[in-house]
């Protein structure tokens, strides 16, 4: 009896190719935006994708600031934040937080969309976030990733 058998190739994290990419949140619905980020963050637009292994890439993302809520979620939408004392419940609307810590919104979106453990945590250190279109990455030369 001749089977083929056919392995499954498991990446390594010694063999992963990173690549940079760049993201304009300009006009971005964030649900939209943080998907898509979170899935170049682990690696799932690439064909050797492995669960279990950090293959994605490193994302930068300028225009924080210039992200689309949809809805009335700028005033409605609120993050909240527990200081360990008693009563110490902290609340703030996206509008609030978009006029001191714009790149909040997009970090937490993603984040949200990251595996809870060590893996999440470390592929999460891959994500630049910038309020403006300035950003220290020019020498890793990143790419235009289109969301849309």
């Amino acid at each position: 009896m001749n089977t083929l058998s056919y392995k499954t190739q498991s990446r390594r994290k010694e063999d992963v190719q990173r690549k940079w990419y760049i993201v304009d949140a300009e006009g971005e619905v964030l649900g939209r935006l943080g998907t898509k980020v979170a899935d170049v963050l682990r690696g799932k637009h690439k064909p050797d994708y492995t669960p279990h292994v950090d293959t994605g890439d490193y994302v930068i993302v300028i225009n924080a600031d210039k992200v689309k809520l949809t809805g009335n979620k700028m005033k409605q939408k609120i993050y909240d934040h527990y200081t360990g004392y008693p009563g110490g419940r902290k609340e703030k609307t996206a509008e609030q937080i978009m006029d001191y810590k714009p790149h909040f919104i997009i970090e937490n979106a993603v984040k949200g969309m990251l595996p809870k453990n060590r893996l999440g945590r470390a592929v999460y250190k891959k994500l630049y976030v910038y309020a403006g279109t300035e950003h220290p990455h020019g020498a890793q030369k990143p790419e235009q990733l289109k969301i849309s």
